[in-house]
């Protein structure tokens, strides 16, 4: 039998490169988005590979996100991979002028909508004792850079609450990973600069990770037997020695 895969924020970047590599391996896919156009433009791309179930919602809705995922057909009920990979970044501001806004849309999709997506998928794991939960963090769960603040306070929770989940559901034979990129190039730069042209010099004189890179690892680390479990994955590019320091060559 086919493995079901859910897979948040699939409509560009890391998720869409995911829902790609998943669906040449044959696994059964959930793509979730706030986009429903691009969602099926998606679906219509994979469905001649695998079988696809798409959900139009906002994760950092609760009712919404507890609503879709109640929502699924019985052939797509029983998901043996949840991706939580929807996130976001708002502004690179010191604390002090920070926006309130930003701060919020940050916590409320990289840490409750997690959480929310989670609550919603995890009873049926238990229940029939399997499961792989891979939590998309990054490097800035791992260090604070400067102007960072609240976005790094949010990936530190992401690893925080995947080191909880995987003593919570251990007893349950539950395999829970952090899949922790540095620099990708995707939208991230546009969302966070909201769209200033700054962001276009973001990944200008170097290689930057690209999202098929991250979408291999994940599926290596779902790949793995049974007895393995990649728990904590931290990756950057070549150029990358930490999140302040960039080899760049113009």
């Amino acid at each position: 039998m086919k493995k079901i895969a859910l897979i948040t924020g699939a409509t560009s970047g890391i998720g869409r490169a995911t829902a790609h590599e998943f669906a040449n391996h044959g696994i059964h896919l959930i793509l979730c988005g706030r986009r429903q156009e691009r969602l099926q433009t998606i679906q219509d791309a994979l469905q001649k590979q695998t079988e696809v179930h798409i959900l139009n919602f906002d994760v950092s809705n609760k009712i919404e996100t507890i609503k879709a995922i109640e929502s699924l057909p019985n052939e797509f009920r029983n998901i043996d991979i949840l991706i939580n990979n929807a996130g976001n970044a708002h502004g690179l501001d010191p604390i002090q002028t920070g926006n309130l806004d930003d701060w919020d849309a940050m916590m409320d999709i990289n840490v409750k909508g997690l959480l929310y997506v989670s609550k919603a998928v995890i009873p049926q794991m238990t229940e029939r004792k399997t499961g792989h939960i891979i939590n998309i963090g990054s490097s800035a769960g791992k260090e604070v850079y400067p102007k960072g603040n609240v976005y790094c306070a949010t990936k530190h929770a992401v690893l925080a609450l995947t080191e909880g989940m995987r003593i919570d559901l251990n007893d349950f034979g539950i395999k829970v990973s952090a899949i922790n990129p540095g620099l990708v190039e995707t939208e991230f730069s546009q969302v966070r600069f909201k769209g200033d042209a700054i962001a276009n010099n973001v990944y200008k004189g170097y290689k930057a990770l690209q999202p098929q890179d991250i979408a291999e690892i994940i599926y290596f680390a779902i790949s793995r037997p049974a007895h393995v479990n990649i728990a904590d994955l931290l990756v950057f590019p070549t150029a990358q020695a930490s999140s302040t320091i960039v080899k760049k060559e113009f």
